[in-house]
């Protein structure tokens, strides 16, 4: 299974919520899961897997974790061609390195604005989907990036953004009950 996660912060409370599916052009999760965390880390610029990461940790105890075979993180791998770690490095290290993290970020990180898409040393690579002239940029870890950016290509929805990560933005942001 595969399961794509997100955080989302309200003063002293973090929302994360994880959209599991099977395969990549599936319309429909599988399920949806939700954790919250009490009194998140603060932000710190440079640090924001100290923030989100931890909210993950708790997430990811609402599955069988032996069952995930990808994990999809709504962010960076690598910050820039220094291979700098972003939060998906962190993800992938903390499940010790047994299971590949794919980042799908909306926004260019400052170094990255001018990688080419199809460079094979690039850290980043930029998918476009749908009409859309705006890319999504993929990162990758324990999966080429060639082949992690294919996946989100052929995730549902004929949109820039897949179906089922605007499905996770969805959820992740609608208020708690």
């Amino acid at each position: 299974m595969i399961i794509a996660v997100d955080v989302y912060y309200e003063e002293d409370q973090a929302k994360s919520v994880g959209v599991i599916f099977e395969s990549w052009d599936d319309s429909k999760p599988l399920d949806v899961i939700t954790s919250y965390t009490e009194n998140p880390h603060e932000y710190e610029p440079g640090f924001f897997y100290k923030r989100e990461l931890p909210c993950i940790r708790e997430l990811m105890k609402h599955t069988d974790i032996n069952q995930i075979h990808t994990i999809v993180v709504d962010g960076y791998v690598y910050l820039d061609n220094e291979k700098r770690p972003g939060l998906g490095h962190f993800v992938y290290t903390d499940f010790s390195e047994n299971i590949p993290v794919i980042g799908v970020a909306k926004n260019a990180f400052h170094d990255n604005k001018a990688v080419v898409q199809h460079d094979n040393e690039a850290f980043v690579q930029k998918v476009y989907r749908g009409k859309s002239a705006k890319p999504l940029y993929i990162t990758s870890i324990g999966m080429e990036l060639v082949v992690a950016a294919q996946h989100i290509q052929s995730m549902y929805g004929e949109y820039r953004f897949p179906h089922l990560l605007k499905l996770l933005d969805k959820h992740t942001k609608e208020a708690r009950l």
